[in-house]
């Protein structure tokens, strides 16, 4: 892709933002507390959108980047706590970018969100497995955006049941007689193990609670339990895991019901 390749997603963001849309934001909060970014796409059309929303919703961008290199680069120097990362660059793709962001001490605090076109994508997947928090489709709305900046920095991961399940259904490598509980879920207990069942099909903590007939409190301790245990950064390492050790898969029933978040509290 060039900077001269100009997708409708670059337009409509970039008019969203000058047109006088309503982005959502606080407005009790100061500069300092909002998360600080930088974005990574090889499209400059993209990254000035995407920087026009973040700013307009009072989130700075404190570095843009062309290709992964640069990306690497910027967050070393920045240590932003949020990175917008487009999945396919030249000189260093979005994957390998993340990996190094992610290896490096200083930015061990860092949180990756990858931009793609198109959700089934292994290079997505690969990028989740790599620590990712979530990703973005390129025609995300601009409250979508901020929204998703803001869950990733408090700590939780984007988790879209639809489009993730079926990204992790089509990826995750399976061998065949695998068994159902692989060693590293041998340290959770049956509840964990339960948990963590459910959680791969995408249920939220409320769902989990309500399915359990337990507190949304006693959810949330059950998953940092099980994300300690099993040392992973977020719910979205836990679905990839649930699928690649058999626990979950393909005959898993779907998690119901209209009108759900893609940002699952952790």
């Amino acid at each position: 892709m060039t900077d001269t390749t100009v997708t409708d997603t670059t337009v409509t963001a970039t008019q969203a933002t000058v047109t006088g849309m309503t982005v959502t934001g606080n407005a009790s909060e100061s500069a300092g507390a909002q998360p600080r970014v930088v974005v990574a796409d090889d499209q400059n059309l993209v990254r000035s959108g995407f920087r026009m929303i973040l700013r307009a919703a009072g989130i700075p961008v404190v570095a843009e980047a062309a290709d992964g290199a640069e990306a690497v680069a910027a967050a070393l120097k920045h240590r932003p706590d949020v990175v917008l990362m487009d999945i396919r660059m030249p000189q260093m793709d979005g994957l390998e970018a993340t990996r190094r962001i992610l290896a490096a001490r200083s930015c061990s605090d860092c949180r990756i969100i990858i931009l793609t076109t198109f959700d089934l994508d292994q290079y997505v997947y690969a990028a989740l497995t790599a620590g990712a928090s979530g990703f973005l489709l390129k025609d995300v709305s601009p409250e979508q955006l901020v929204g998703a900046v803001r869950t990733v920095r408090s700590g939780d991961a984007l988790l879209a049941p639809s489009i993730t399940r079926r990204l992790v259904e089509r990826f995750a490598p399976r061998a065949a007689g695998r068994p159902a509980v692989h060693a590293p879920l041998s340290e959770l207990t049956p509840r964990e193990l339960e948990v963590l069942r459910l959680l791969a099909r995408g249920l939220s903590n409320a769902e989990l609670a309500a399915g359990l007939n337990l507190s949304e409190a006693t959810v949330k301790t059950h998953v940092a339990r099980i994300l300690a245990k099993l040392q992973l950064r977020d719910r979205v390492q836990a679905v990839v895991l649930a699928y690649e050790t058999g626990l979950a898969g393909p005959g898993t029933p779907p998690a119901a019901g209209p009108g759900r978040s893609t940002a699952s509290r952790g």
